[in-house]
């Protein structure tokens, strides 16, 4: 395992409403208006399955929005991404919010339960999304992306293996983690042997994100 720890040049910034988002992403108005309705369709779906945590849902812009958008700086070249677990969509559909429009950007939301790739898939169409839903295992998947990424999808060590067919293809790995990221990764390399470094995150001071490049099984002692 190699693992770099960088100081994040620009300090967090807390995000309260569609308004400093914009700024903090350098979003249009189109932008904000189809975030605008993905929370409206987010607060619609989450009265009759659980998509994010209710008490969350106040803090959309900065805690789910902001907390996705974030990642493009990162990966600033890339077109085509993979998320993981993509769940409500964070930070799939506010990537494709953000990257509609852009030549060959495409996102591609992975998810195993139905009712959730219903809800995603009904996003999608509603706002014309550069996005392609899919019902499967991310493991059972052979895409090529250039980036693949996820967020509270699972503890890093299962993660690398559901990911490991998207690396094998030349992605690299964008993970949004918590601050609890060290045993995190250091519980993967019983299984794992990577290269990667941890940034920052822009949203919240707590939060981490876990740059992987390098992917391979670690070797038995």
């Amino acid at each position: 395992m190699s693992v770099a720890a960088r100081p994040d040049p620009v300090p967090p910034v807390t995000v309260t409403d569609a308004e400093s988002f914009a700024r903090a992403a350098g979003a249009t108005p189109e932008q904000v208006r189809d975030l605008e309705r993905f929370l409206a369709m987010l607060e619609a779906g989450n009265a009759v399955m659980n998509l994010v945590g209710p008490k969350t849902l106040p803090e959309f812009w900065n805690r789910h929005a902001w907390d996705s958008a974030q990642l493009l700086a990162l990966a600033p070249e890339a077109r085509t991404w993979a998320d993981l677990g993509a769940g409500a969509g964070f930070p799939g559909l506010v990537l494709a919010i953000l990257g509609k429009g852009r030549e060959g950007f495409h996102v591609h939301l992975v998810e195993s339960m139905a009712k959730r790739c219903r809800f995603l898939q009904q996003v999608v169409d509603e706002l014309a999304l550069p996005a392609t839903v899919h019902n499967d295992r991310a493991e059972n998947l052979k895409l090529a992306v250039d980036v693949v990424t996820a967020r509270a999808c699972a503890p890093l060590s299962r993660l690398l293996g559901y990911a490991r067919p998207y690396f094998k293809a030349g992605a690299v790995g964008l993970f949004l983690k918590g601050q609890d990221v060290a045993s995190d990764l250091e519980e993967a390399t019983r299984s794992w042997e990577y290269e990667a470094d941890v940034v920052p995150s822009r949203s919240d001071e707590r939060g981490r994100i876990v740059r992987v490049r390098r992917l391979g099984r670690a070797r038995k002692v």
